[in-house]
């Protein structure tokens, strides 16, 4: 049975957010502003890309397909960048490459190699799953960059004595960035712990309310699942080592970046 949403059902859900603009204003979280920014721009955004996708899919042109995909990635590598409470110049430049490096190539391999999609730019498989692995992806390089520069600034004279030391530029530095890239994992991990169990993620409940073969879903959960543990890795370890060659110059000289 598949069951079709009508624009009456959208306004009963959109209704909900009542309930969290009450909360938010009983116990004084001033966030009744956000919450109805963030609930209008999902309305907007979504419909606005449903009209998009739906017009990509029925074109099927690759350079149509390539643009969207690129446009995705660089809205991806900004958002990444403005989550960073320190930036510093360049900061936009790394979080592109770390977001798009890691996302590419992890879709590229799910494309080609796992699904084998004819032609490789169809629409209705390159569009969700690289979608899907850059918000993934995003979050992890976020929380890695924002760390790894915040210890960077706090432990300055820790990184600075060990240099002095005889300690090389990546030893001085090898415990923040382990840190770092751990907390940026750590939301992926936590789901991979817990899928299944305790939450039936986004796309596997999506294929099940569409009435898709629950065996299927499952299988397909099971691809992104790792699919998004691979490039979440590879966007917290390109991340943190773009940063970590920012904050040292040319004769390994450890420098903080404002």
């Amino acid at each position: 049975m598949q069951i079709f949403l009508t624009y009456s059902d959208i306004a009963l859900a959109s209704s909900l957010i009542i309930i969290v603009l009450l909360i938010s204003w009983r116990l004084r979280l001033r966030l009744s502003k956000t919450l109805l920014i963030a609930a209008l721009r999902t309305i907007i955004q979504l419909s606005f890309i449903g009209l998009i996708l739906a017009w990509i899919f029925a074109r099927e042109q690759w350079y149509e397909v390539l643009l969207i995909l690129t446009v995705m990635t660089l809205i991806a590598g900004s958002a990444a960048k403005n989550r960073v409470k320190r930036s510093y110049k360049g900061l936009l430049t790394d979080t592109l490459l770390a977001v798009g490096i890691s996302a590419i190539l992890v879709t590229a391999i799910a494309i080609i190699a796992i699904l084998n999609v004819q032609p490789w730019y169809t629409p209705q498989f390159i569009i969700p799953i690289l979608g899907l692995i850059l918000g993934n992806s995003l979050t992890a390089i976020s929380l890695t960059s924002n760390q790894l520069i915040e210890s960077f600034h706090e432990q300055s004279g820790r990184i600075e004595m060990m240099l002095s030391l005889s300690a090389k530029p990546f030893e001085a530095v090898h415990e923040q960035i382990k840190a770092a890239i751990t907390n940026g994992m750590t939301p992926t991990l936590n789901s991979m712990l817990v899928v299944g169990i305790v939450s039936l993620p986004g796309m596997m409940t999506g294929q099940i309310l569409a009435g898709a073969d629950p065996t299927q879903a499952v299988r397909y959960q099971i691809v992104t699942m790792f699919l998004i543990c691979v490039s979440s890795t590879l966007g917290c370890t390109i991340s943190a080592l773009l940063i970590y060659r920012r904050f040292f110059n040319k004769k390994d000289q450890f420098i903080l970046l404002q």
